[in-house]
């Protein structure tokens, strides 16, 4: 994939896919994975790839990234208090 920076603009072809506008992005600004993050500044339309994960299959792989709890992590103390009975009539 080319690296992320600065290049002049290129005119690309618009067409409809159902009842959506679509755009053929070229190699040149091919974006990393299969989602992107599209937004409206004035006339312009900005897309930039997602961060995170938007599928349950992202969010496994991202599970599956993070390391586990050492034995020195704890979790925080939490206070638990028992509820009291109540009276129903």
């Amino acid at each position: 994939m080319p690296s992320p920076s600065t290049s002049r603009p290129r005119e690309v072809r618009l067409f409809r896919n159902n009842r959506s506008q679509a755009v053929r992005i070229p190699v040149e600004f091919e974006l990393p994975g299969d989602r992107a993050l599209i937004r409206r500044e004035g006339n312009r339309l900005i897309i930039e790839p997602t961060e995170r994960p938007t599928t349950m299959a992202g969010l496994l792989a991202l599970w599956k990234s993070e390391e586990p709890l050492g034995p020195d992590d704890q979790f925080p103390a939490i206070e638990d208090q028992t509820a009291s009975p109540e009276d129903i009539l």
